[in-house]
């Protein structure tokens, strides 16, 4: 007998099933393709969100070779629905959305200074990785700086690996913005002051994302 599919866990937006069709044309004329629920979350990740396979996978709490699988599926029954004119059913699937409070747990990642939010996200002391939960820090942990550029370093995968989704900086820059939403991680930029206060902030839902970028920091990569 074939293993069980484990379930994939998806975004909460994918609550109902949906169908696509081509303009003008009878659905009960057309031949239908199954798309299900991980597959559509699968290319979420990879096409519209830009997600390393590796940080798509583990989202979806998949080994990356699986993830591969789905994401591959997924295009080839797009694609054939498009080139082909036929209807795309969206549907069921080995899905579940976030339910355990560990899943609903967030992590943030803070570029620290002597215990303040560093202006200069790739050349910080260090980073402050806090656990929120219900609007509250509940831990914090150190994670050492690597050496040299943080947008040229492994520090964007290092923080996605032990579950961060969120990075709260002053300054950073744009590379390094687009070297962490690949890895997953979401950038809240424009933060000050003391580390715990902005994650505190964030938590509380008020500490939204300055859209600042580092400009001297973008020329300084350049060379």
């Amino acid at each position: 007998m074939p293993r069980p599919c484990c379930q994939r866990l998806v975004s909460p937006v994918h609550n109902r099933s949906s169908v696509f069709k081509p303009a003008g044309r009878p659905l009960r004329e057309l031949q239908e393709i199954a798309l299900t629920l991980d597959e559509l979350e699968a290319m979420r990740l990879a096409d519209l969100e830009g997600f390393y396979q590796e940080a798509a996978a583990r989202r979806m709490e998949v080994s990356r070779q699986t993830f591969g699988r789905i994401v591959e599926s997924a295009r080839r029954k797009v694609t054939d629905a498009i080139v082909n004119q036929k209807a795309l059913r969206i549907e069921g699937g080995p899905v579940r959305p976030p339910t355990t409070e560990k899943e609903q747990r967030m992590k943030v990642a803070v570029p620290t200074m002597d215990g303040l939010v560093d202006s200069h996200f790739g050349h910080c002391q260090m980073y402050t990785v806090f656990t929120l939960e219900k609007g509250a820090v509940v831990s914090e942990e150190r994670v050492d700086s690597p050496q040299g550029c943080g947008c040229k370093s492994d520090i964007a995968s290092t923080l996605a690996r032990k579950g961060v989704t969120v990075l709260i900086a002053g300054g950073i820059g744009e590379g390094a913005v687009r070297a962490l939403a690949a890895n997953g991680l979401t950038t809240v930029r424009g933060a000050s002051g003391s580390v715990r206060e902005a994650a505190e902030r964030f938590a509380k839902g008020q500490l939204a994302d300055a859209g600042d970028l580092c400009q001297a920091h973008e020329r300084a990569c350049e060379h």
